[in-house]
């Protein structure tokens, strides 16, 4: 059987996609989750809403703490998770509205904690990350937006900064040379604890913006990328419910 945890970024943590959502306040050994959970269902399959950045988008990326994020999915019994997040573009053929469902990462923050084992006292902990996202998630979400007429790339590789500021126009094109594809605040560590943690995880990413490598247009604002992300949230919505309806 299968219960879906989503976890989603602001707009994309709507409650109304569930029939008869209750509350669950859970706490954690490593604190509380950026909100209470919403737990339904789907077309009867049984899942849970959690926002990553609170219901209020009160927490900046480097407070969201993810470790009691996904220790709390897991007490809560999720069998899978389905991340949401707004990126920016990285290429060209990634354009404003486009989603890619995620295949890689690359790490670049510097204050998050990125594991459960603050030490190795009972065992070494070093878990791989080779494919850090499930391939049967990956795949579901992919075909499902192609059933759907939505604008989605099969893969991409996102790098996730620390921020909360953008990018310097050096950084976004040193970003293209690692071979990133979009650029967003949240990926890691959510995906490293999912992993540790031994839950599937998958994300699908909403191009915003050209972040500011493509010097031929100013430089992205938070104004312009809450424009494109609310004219396109209803896609993203659209396809979680799908994928989880298929997922009985």
């Amino acid at each position: 059987m299968f219960k879906i945890g989503i976890i989603g970024g602001s707009g994309l943590d709507d409650p109304d996609i569930l029939k008869d959502p209750e509350k669950l306040d859970i706490s954690t050994e490593y604190g509380v989750p950026s909100s209470f959970l919403l737990s339904g269902k789907i077309n009867d399959v049984e899942t849970v809403i959690l926002s990553r950045h609170g219901r209020n988008h009160q927490f900046s990326p480097t407070q969201v703490n993810n470790r009691a994020n996904i220790k709390a999915l897991q007490q809560a019994g999720v069998t899978h998770i389905i991340a949401t997040t707004a990126c920016g573009s990285l290429r060209e053929q990634i354009d404003r509205g486009h989603l890619v469902v995620l295949d890689q990462f690359i790490d670049f923050t510097r204050f998050r904690k990125n594991t459960f084992a603050d030490s190795f006292e009972n065992g070494a902990v070093h878990t791989a990350m080779a494919h850090p996202f499930d391939e049967g998630l990956r795949k579901k979400l992919y075909e499902t937006a192609k059933k759907l007429d939505l604008e989605v790339h099969d893969k991409g590789c996102v790098v996730t900064i620390e921020g909360p500021r953008f990018s310097t126009v050096a950084e976004s094109k040193m970003f293209r040379i690692w071979g990133a594809d979009v650029i967003n605040m949240s990926t890691a560590p959510e995906a490293m604890l999912a992993n540790e943690a031994g839950i599937p995880y998958a994300a699908v990413a909403m191009s915003t913006d050209y972040d500011c490598w493509k010097e031929d247009e100013a430089p992205v604002t938070w104004d312009e990328i809450l424009a494109v992300f609310n004219h396109n949230a209803n896609n993203v919505k659209k396809l979680l419910v799908t994928v989880v309806q298929g997922l009985k």
